[in-house]
């Protein structure tokens, strides 16, 4: 292609200058979440030649869907892009591990060929946004990413581009720890069962998040995963399959195009790509290292125990944690008794030990392999108030695990976004849970609020 981009994968995007000169979070094949997740769809040979020749790779964050441990070997000779996230992990491991890593620094432009230039957005959930030029095309890859502050320059943005594309994860929900149990070990249903029973669009959904943006067209993106070890195989029911993406989708401002794409940027024509379906996988956890049965030692329950009592803010507001692998249970005894909240995850030992040293519990928890129970009194947002970003985000990643580390993280932040934004960014995201806690995902209030809360932004 001489000027333009493809679409493939999960959250690859291809971007060609002449010859191929950038792709972004490349998974070319295996597993990922500790043998939880294969590829939906395979990656076309004309393609994944493509993915291999370009000499610049963007990885958006740490997932292993987007930074893909197998395929990263493959990229040991290019120029490796990466957000300016504070703790600097990824850039870090990735230097240690011999790789050429630039930092991009936030809201800047950097030029890769004649014809596509790139900028990074960081935030605070250790996510980032690439913006990709392409011709004067922009392309918008939000991968996984919330809005975290950025949303107001985003749109201003792309209000300068005739021509762009929002490229975001989108679905019923799976991509989160889903997996929860009852006290007597009824597996409970999942958000995204009860979405799908409730009638909820998910192109509905994709529509007021690009016209929320402003962005001429909207390909689905970073969603094409399918469940494949025994004891996560119940989640496929949850996934979101490629029609359910064009489901509500109705703007008379935006297009929603395929997910599989080539765009011709030169004449503006795009074609869809139509790979084929990945093989229908259904793999024994035992083949990944994990034996139900297997118990921890002693040294490893106080490993276990250190690495939960370390995270400040997770010891003070959560009674207790309780890991029951092997049958066995361990009690992670924690500050917040008044809360009377705590959580009992049944978990292998040897994936609850890899997580742990490797600093990746949220792999865990979006394996859907682990299962939770949640005792006590939750807000409706359960593990994602107090639990899941402070220790997936802030500390694994982060590494801020005490108050004092977390004030200095979000210092960091705050500053980069300038204290009005920061300040204006806070308040919508209080608001935003407000409503979430006392309305349910697919009701009529929360559709009511989301439509008042787009006029609002897209005026901004």
């Amino acid at each position: 292609m001489e000027l333009g981009f493809e679409t493939v994968g999960n959250a690859s995007l291809i971007v060609y200058d002449g010859k191929p000169v950038l792709v972004t979070d490349p998974w070319l094949g295996g597993d990922a979440y500790f043998g939880s997740w294969g590829l939906a769809h395979e990656i076309p040979a004309e393609q994944a030649e493509a993915i291999r020749q370009a000499p610049f790779v963007w990885f958006s964050h740490g997932h292993p869907d987007h930074l893909h441990p197998g395929s990263l070997p493959l990229f040991k000779q290019c120029h490796i892009l990466l957000a300016d996230h504070v703790g600097g992990r990824i850039v870090n491991d990735l230097r240690g591990g011999g790789f050429d890593v630039t930092v991009l620094k936030d809201n800047e432009w950097h030029p890769l060929s004649g014809h596509v230039k790139v900028m990074a957005l960081a935030d605070y959930n250790q996510d980032s946004v690439l913006l990709v030029d392409v011709g004067g095309r922009l392309i918008v890859n939000l991968n996984d990413s919330t809005e975290k502050g950025w949303g107001g320059h985003l749109r201003r943005l792309i209000r300068q581009y005739p021509v762009s594309f929002s490229l975001r994860l989108s679905g019923y929900g799976d991509a989160d720890m889903i997996n929860f149990v009852d006290e007597s070990g009824v597996r409970l249903k999942s958000g995204p069962e009860l979405r799908k029973e409730r009638g909820y669009q998910v192109g509905a959904q994709i529509a007021r998040s690009t016209d929320t943006f402003g962005a001429r067209f909207s390909v689905p993106f970073s969603s094409f995963h399918r469940y494949q070890r025994t004891d996560s195989d119940w989640a496929n029911a949850c996934t979101t399959s490629l029609q359910d993406m064009a489901i509500g989708y109705h703007s008379d401002r935006s297009e929603l195009l395929p997910a599989f794409i080539r765009y011709d940027c030169i004449r503006d024509d795009v074609e869809r790509l139509d790979p084929a379906a990945a093989p229908a996988l259904l793999l024994a956890p035992e083949v990944f290292g994990d034996v139900w049965s297997d118990e921890l030692s002693a040294q490893e329950e106080s490993k276990v125990i250190a690495y939960f009592r370390a995270i400040d803010h997770v010891r003070q507001h959560l009674a207790f944690i309780v890991l029951r692998v092997g049958g066995r249970e361990t009690t992670v005894p924690l500050d917040g008794k008044e809360t009377n909240r705590g959580i009992t995850f049944e978990v292998p030992r040897h994936s609850l030990l890899k997580a742990i040293d490797l600093r990746i519990f949220d792999d865990l928890l979006i394996g859907n392999f682990m299962r939770t129970t949640l005792h006590g009194t939750w807000p409706k947002s359960g593990l994602m108030t107090d639990v899941t970003p402070y220790i997936a985000k802030y500390a694994d990643n982060g590494a801020a695990r005490t108050n004092e580390e977390l004030d200095a993280y979000f210092a960091e932040y705050r500053h980069r976004m300038g204290a009005m934004r920061y300040f204006r960014h806070m308040m919508e995201r209080t608001a935003k849970r407000t409503a979430q806690t006392h309305l349910r995902a697919d009701s009529p209030g929360l559709a009511l609020a989301a439509r008042t809360y787009q006029r609002i932004v897209t005026r901004s």
